[in-house]
């Protein structure tokens, strides 16, 4: 007949022991602040904004007119930041929002060939 208190049984039972002392010796541990403290899940709807008037401005005739050299737009609602690509999202360019809604990106130096289209990111 085989006893349980062998002599790896009870090893492994000390052993267990121990584990367990020092995973309540460091739970008892714990301090909080004073105060509240926050946990929470929450969601809420990510609306996109309408892009309108659309203008785009060549590069002086003088140097190179096949250069965008800017582009401004309005917004449907008001935005702090936007930004604008003209190949698909692989290059952004910033651009200046004054008055909430009126978007100016300037200063773009983009090729009018390679521009095939315009995207757009605003956030509030």
């Amino acid at each position: 007949m085989k006893s349980i208190l062998r002599p790896r049984s009870f090893g492994m039972l000390i052993l267990a022991l121990i584990l367990a002392a020092s995973v309540y010796g460091f739970a008892a541990a714990n301090t909080f602040p004073d105060g509240d403290t926050y946990a929470g899940e929450g969601s809420t709807n990510i609306l996109g904004y309408a892009v309108s008037n659309v203008t785009y401005g060549l590069t002086s005739a003088d140097t190179d007119p096949s250069n965008i050299d800017q582009v401004t737009f309005t917004l449907d609602a008001a935005a702090s930041s936007a930004y604008v690509s003209f190949d698909g999202g692989t290059n952004w360019y910033s651009c200046v929002i004054s008055g909430g809604t009126s978007v100016t990106c300037a200063g773009l130096n983009v090729a009018v060939l390679g521009a095939n289209s315009l995207g757009v990111i605003a956030v509030d």
